[in-house]
């Protein structure tokens, strides 16, 4: 959020009272921090530093160090400090200040959280950058990188185990169960065990009290040690079943010459980024793999970027069943992770006992140590763009990264983006392609079904085709795999009374509201509001009201009536509430327990399963229907990507289509298999408007609850800029959003086209600064957006 409240009546900062007194790695004595309200010089023997409160100030505060924590402030820890009258988390920027502060304002550092930094020197300038390009409030970029494990101030999991201290003779061991039975049962249990065993499940098994134990370790029977425990993601029998074999293929020639391509870039020790353009089931990852041991061998670390949670589950089986054996510790990191989790993996990964991190978006921010190779697989997906403030995009952020720590980035993807095509001849990423599948497999026959014509011969509406009903059952005969894409979730998309016309809105947003079946409720998918489905109208009581369009809900219900025997699993965000059920259904589809899986978007991509042979999709249009300029480039991306899933093993594929536009650009040179076709014709169009990714886009969104005054108050902002900045760019807006009301907020927005973004939206920002905005209106700044509603 732009307009923020001045905060320079915060850079002389009052604070007192007594600090919050914790255990952990470090702790900060009570009788030390008593001087701190009355302290008024630094002396010789202590420092000063620059902190970011994460409080929103916007700019770091000097603050003296005591020679109690001198060693937990070096730039990047984690430390508490005195604001005014409250105690806050801030992040160390750096050792020294310039800055002048009155002796008797200077207060001190309350205490470090951790022994060590938490934020490494390239993530600090990371942070910089990505304040000054996204144009986000500094506070944001940090608390994005910083788990929130360790702003909660979590410790490592710690188990109490119990061993025998000494042996005793038979004798003693008779009297003590005389005086205490329980205590000898427990002593001689301890002393049978060749290892410590955890003090909990001496209690539990003994089914004995805590005060047993504490007896017989104070009489020097027993002795109590405590051991760190690793929270390891995805070390469970999912874990081991995830694993693939150990064994490298042998590559083919376009493989080949990618991998000693990427390979001298890693020997050059320099910054480059290679674009891995590869027809799906083209051996991609094969190629990462290589390009991993060698950082391996030689001691660095390796992020691994996918654009989905579900896609970690495989691509780590890949890298522990082929990099364990050597001794390397992978780590997993997404949100679905515990705040345990997350910590164990920070930590791990901050002190170099990992070097592998394999991960979504936010893992591009982990402290590995001696980063030379970064991949980000699927670099096309919209995935990659975080919605809400900072809005970052993980495949641009890698790319800084890389540069900032003189690594080699690679981008991979079947159907590559057209900004990375484009650096490609104004960057000089280097272009790497494969353009046959591993043992020369033929790509899946793709089959067009005109839903016009078929809703003609079915005499009304129909949801799935003759052919691929046909093939569906074919698949399920011959004991082979299928997978349904649709991605729009719910039963039906809208309900509507044929009498008076009404829809089913959401009272907070612009959308209609998705009836699920199974919970026989009305949801919005945007803001989450839900009711009870109603059976009559809600407008004139009419009960004729009609449930139109489809979702996934539908068509698992389909295909249960379409084919009884067949064994037809949902996966998609509603069927995914347990932490760890999207990975034991993959693991069920992959053994041949699932025959047809239906799904949204989490199964689109990256995927290998060899055993599917047919991939359907329901509805190809979905995403041309969306007011956005990428939409023909997203729609041919999705068709080749969810046709890459059929025919990865020895049996042929095949793609069924549906479409009621089967004759538009996107989807005949999806059904060629055209990438340049359909990249000639795609650059052509953008150049003619002059879209990215020859200019840059820079959406400016304002909100607020008036919808008169969010307008007003762009329009004013709009005749600003339009009058005081100097330099070349184009404005269109501001408009209405094309979702003008969104949780119960009015939506407007303008567009800008510019040139050099670093050098153009520090000039916005300083304007926009200035400008007096209204308290009540919100506005955001979002730098190559994505989301266009």
């Amino acid at each position: 959020m732009l307009n923020q409240e001045s905060t320079s009546r915060l850079n002389t900062p009052r604070g007192g009272g007594f600090p919050f007194q914790k255990t952990g790695f470090f702790a900060f004595s009570i009788s030390r921090c008593v001087g701190i309200a009355q302290s008024f010089t630094v002396s010789a023997s202590e420092s000063l530093v620059e902190v970011l409160p994460l409080t929103g100030i916007g700019a770091p505060l000097a603050y003296a160090v005591p020679g109690g924590v001198a060693g937990c402030v070096a730039p990047g820890a984690l430390v508490r400090v005195p604001l005014l009258n409250r105690h806050c988390l801030g992040v160390v920027t750096r050792e020294g200040s310039e800055q002048q502060v009155p002796a008797g304002k200077l207060k001190y550092v309350i205490e470090g959280l951790y022994k060590e930094p938490v934020l490494t020197p390239g993530l600090i300038q990371l942070a910089d950058w990505m304040r000054r390009y996204y144009a986000a409030p500094v506070e944001a970029v940090l608390e994005t990188m910083l788990p929130s494990a360790l702003r909660q101030e979590m410790s490592a999991k710690v188990n109490r185990m119990l061993c025998a201290a000494k042996s005793i003779s038979v004798e003693e061991e008779e009297a003590l169960a005389k005086r205490a039975p329980k205590q000898a049962e427990v002593y001689r249990f301890i002393s049978q065990q060749p290892r410590p065993v955890p003090r909990g499940l001496v209690l539990k098994r003994l089914h004995t009290s805590a005060s047993v134990c504490d007896s017989l370790i104070e009489k020097g029977l027993l002795r109590e040690t405590h051991e760190e425990e690793a929270r390891t993601v995805y070390s469970d029998v999912l874990g081991e079943a995830e694993k693939v074999s150990p064994a490298e293929v042998e590559l083919t020639e376009e493989q080949a010459a990618a991998g000693s391509d990427i390979a001298a870039s890693l020997d050059a020790r320099e910054f480059r980024v290679h674009l891995l353009h590869g027809v799906t089931g083209s051996g991609k990852t094969e190629v990462y793999l290589r390009a991993i041991k060698t950082v391996i061998d030689r001691g660095g670390s390796v992020i691994y970027l996918v654009p989905e949670v579900a896609l970690t589950p495989q691509t780590v089986g890949r890298l522990r069943g082929r990099l364990e054996q050597l001794g390397v510790k992978i780590v997993v990191w997404h949100s679905h992770l515990s705040h345990g989790e997350r910590f164990d993996a920070w930590f791990s990964l901050l002190r170099g006992e990992a070097r592998v991190v394999v991960g979504a978006r936010s893992a591009i921010f982990t402290p590995v140590s001696d980063l030379q190779l970064v991949v980000v697989d699927e670099e096309h997906e919209p995935a990659y763009k975080q919605a809400e403030s900072p809005r970052y995009h993980g495949r641009d952020v890698a790319v800084y990264r890389a540069m900032l720590a003189g690594a080699v980035c690679v981008l991979g993807s079947a159907t590559p983006s057209l900004e990375s095509l484009y650096n490609v001849q104004q960057k000089s990423y280097r272009l790497n392609r494969i353009t046959r599948r591993v043992d020369d497999r033929a790509l899946p026959i793709l089959h067009l079904v005109d839903m016009t014509r078929e809703r003609l011969r079915s005499d009304g509406a129909v949801n799935i085709s003759q052919m691929l009903a046909d093939k569906l059952r074919d698949r399920w005969e011959l004991r082979e795999q299928s997978i349904l894409f649709l991605n729009r979730r719910g039963y039906a998309s809208s309900m509507l009374c044929p009498d008076c016309s009404y829809v089913a809105m959401c009272p907070h947003c612009d959308v209609m509201l998705t009836y699920h079946r199974h919970e026989q409720r009305i949801k919005c998918h945007v803001c989450g509001y839900h009711a009870p489905a109603p059976h009559r109208c809600p407008k004139c009581d009419s009960t004729k009201i009609r449930w139109r369009g489809y979702g996934t809900q539908r068509i698992e219900e389909i295909l249960g009536a379409l084919i009884p025997g067949a064994k037809v699993v949902r996966m998609d965000t509603d069927t995914m509430t347990k932490k760890h059920l999207f990975r034991q259904i993959l693991a069920d589809f992959r053994v041949g327990k699932i025959d047809i899986l239906v799904g949204t978007q989490m199964i689109a991509k990256g995927l290998d399963f060899p055993n599917v042979t047919l991939v359907g999709l329901v509805d190809a249009d979905v995403s041309l229907h969306v007011p956005d300029f990428r939409a023909a480039e997203r729609t041919f991306q999705l068709l080749v990507q969810v046709a890459g899933r059929a025919g990865r093993g020895d049996k042929a594929g095949e793609v069924v289509v549906q479409t009621f536009m089967p004759h538009s650009p996107p989807i005949q040179y999806a059904r060629q298999s055209d990438f340049d076709g359909f990249l000639e014709a795609e650059l052509e169009q953008r150049r003619e408007f002059n879209y990215p990714p020859f200019r840059h886009l820079v959406r400016h969104l304002f909100r607020g609850r008036n919808p008169e005054k969010v307008q007003f108050y762009a329009e004013q902002w709009t005749r600003k800029l339009e009058k005081e900045l100097k330099d070349p760019i184009e404005i269109r807006g501001p408009v209405a959003a094309p979702m003008e009301k969104m949780k119960d907020h009015y939506r407007f927005h303008s567009w800008y086209f510019i040139g050099n973004v670093s050098r153009v939206l520090p000039n916005i920002v300083a304007l926009r600064e200035a400008f007096p905005m209204d308290e009540d209106v919100v506005d955001v700044l979002d730098v190559d957006p994505v989301d266009m509603t």
